[in-house]
């Protein structure tokens, strides 16, 4: 295996566990073991946990900010786009009941080093951008100030939903939550 594959490697073993129960269970020793390397491997890569973790969500953001790209690239309807928004994140609760990787960072804000944290609050921020554009294309005369209220507002919603629907097992809560926001006009 080549370092970029190890690397890799690590990253998508250390997705699966926050996203499956947080940061404050990633293990380096756990992760070895599951890569099949050894701890000091890990540490080449990423010398704290710190590191690890603000190279995970800063991966994870750009991944996303990629995805929300290709959205506005597709389609400019913003009810078909918000459709696929909240998609992606019911897939993490398809997957095994996880959770959005930077909301689940988020919750863990406290314990988390700064890099982290600065890397979580740039997701949060690329969201609320792409969901202010979507915005903007319903409502062209509105205030950027309030487009951005909204987004915010639209992102808090579709995390809270995710978090509630993941509390109780159950993903028939999160597309309830999200249908009540469309009927309530949180949301296109």
């Amino acid at each position: 295996m080549t370092t970029t594959d190890t690397k890799q490697t690590i990253l998508q073993a250390a997705r699966r566990v926050v996203q499956a129960r947080g940061y404050n269970a990633l293990s380096f020793r756990e992760l070895a073991k599951e890569v099949g390397i050894k701890s000091a491997s890990i540490h080449y890569h990423f010398p704290t946990k710190g590191d690890l973790g603000a190279a995970l969500a800063r991966r994870y953001t750009e991944d996303t900010a990629a995805y929300l790209d290709q959205l506005l690239v597709e389609s400019q309807d913003p009810t078909s786009m918000m459709k696929d928004y909240t998609a992606a994140f019911r897939a993490a609760l398809e997957n095994d009941n996880r959770m959005c990787l930077c909301g689940i960072l988020a919750a863990e804000h406290h314990d988390l080093p700064a890099e982290v944290r600065v890397e979580v609050d740039g997701f949060t921020d690329a969201n609320v951008r792409w969901l202010a554009k979507v915005l903007a294309l319903k409502q062209p005369d509105a205030q950027p100030e309030a487009l951005e209220r909204q987004a915010l507002s639209i992102f808090a919603a579709i995390q809270g939903a995710q978090l509630v629907s993941r509390g109780r097992n159950d993903i028939s809560v999160y597309d309830q939550m999200i249908e009540s926001y469309r009927v309530a006009g949180l949301m296109p």
